[in-house]
């Protein structure tokens, strides 16, 4: 008997042991399987750059048709191999070599991987609406100067006090201001041949740059886009990091697929410099992540229309991400059959801070990287 309420009286801490480790038991399960937290963040955008280059580098086809390219042998001297791992990498080396080899790469639909944006009209101004809104909104329906009504997940993070002021943008295109609502959202978003007014000689040299050279797409250079973002964050070390390339998108409207494959081999040489830069310094190196996408695809199927892009176009809707940074795993191209919508991506890059975007609207669910 005196054994037996011993025992009894020893239940409820025994009871209570166990309930604990139970509970620190799913805590860290949750844990374990939640969005890695990174402490900055760098998303890249290439205007309209196809999966089909991505993944399968150049495409015999447009390069040996003299309406899309003035001099193939150019072009095949530069980027073709008969293997289609080695033509891709000559593409795109930063991303096969370092980006596959150390985080993920999704949307090659060879492979049943799926990667769509949601909107109906796969153009611009709502894919990127979508990409950063987490809302395939239908009212955003054209690339016009007006100012985005919708919440984006830029926005957010500048409001939350850790990461205030510690949010830029640079852009090419100059519609970028609207569809980030600059002047409601209170971000930082230079575009086009906006002024940077930075007192630095770096800075003062980009603005003779890109105010005195020639504009043969209308807008400014993806480099000065690039060394501006570059710049800015050596003085001042932005938390999160938007840079939007539009030179691939450009060139595939005028037809010149030479000029889109060297825009875009431009771009992943820029992105190779922005990681190498960002590694050397304390703020950033181990610390990082990097995640690059496109606002929509183009045409395949009828190879005319690789020029083109819209609801009537086949293939616009198809679009591919990679990402890569701490706790990210090291899973290279993903060859699962699944698909992910670029409405998710807002609440990925979110996830990705430790953070849960809230808006005005609807928000997709973030893609859950380390599951895939």
């Amino acid at each position: 008997m005196v054994n037996e309420t011993c025992y009894l009286s020893d239940q409820p801490q025994f009871m209570y042991r166990h309930i604990t480790l139970l509970a620190t038991f799913l805590f860290l399960s949750f844990v374990s399987s939640a969005q890695s937290v990174s402490e900055n963040l760098v998303i890249i955008t290439l205007d309209g750059m196809r999966w089909q280059e991505v993944f399968g580098g150049v495409d015999t086809a447009l390069v040996n048709d003299k309406r899309f390219t003035k001099d193939s042998a150019e072009i095949m001297s530069g980027f073709w191999a008969t293997d289609k791992a080695a033509r891709r990498e000559k593409l795109f080396p930063f991303l096969w070599a370092t980006v596959a080899s150390n985080g993920q790469v999704y949307g090659n639909r060879n492979e049943g991987n799926y990667a769509n944006v949601s909107n109906p009209y796969r153009f611009s101004y709502p894919g990127y609406n979508e990409i950063f809104t987490g809302y395939a909104d239908t009212a955003v329906n054209s690339n016009e100067k007006v100012p985005n009504p919708n919440i984006n997940v830029l926005e957010y993070i500048n409001h939350q006090p850790v990461f205030k002021g510690k949010v830029a943008a640079f852009a090419t295109w100059d519609v970028f201001p609207f569809i980030l609502n600059a002047k409601r959202s209170g971000l930082l978003v230079n575009a086009d041949v906006d002024t940077f007014h930075f007192s630095s000689p770096s800075f003062q040299l980009l603005n003779d740059m890109q105010f005195l050279s020639a504009k043969p797409l209308g807008v400014r250079l993806d480099v000065t886009t690039y060394l501006a973002a570059r710049e800015y964050a050596k003085m001042f070390h932005p938390r999160v990091l938007y840079i939007a390339f539009d030179e691939t998108d450009d060139y595939a409207h005028e037809g010149e697929y030479d000029q889109y494959l060297k825009s875009a081999h431009a771009a992943d040489a820029m992105i190779a410099d922005l990681w190498k830069t960002l590694q050397a310094m304390p703020q950033y190196k181990g610390t990082t992540t990097f995640i690059i996408t496109c606002d929509h695809g183009r045409g395949d199927s009828i190879k005319k229309e690789w020029t083109s892009h819209g609801k009537n176009i086949a293939g616009a809707d198809e679009i591919w991400m990679a990402v890569m940074g701490p706790g990210i795993k090291a899973k290279g191209e993903i060859r699962t059959h699944s698909q992910i919508y670029q409405a998710q991506f807002a609440q990925t890059f979110a996830s990705l801070l430790g953070l849960k975007f809230t808006a005005n609207h609807p928000v997709a669910s973030a893609i859950d990287l380390n599951k895939q």
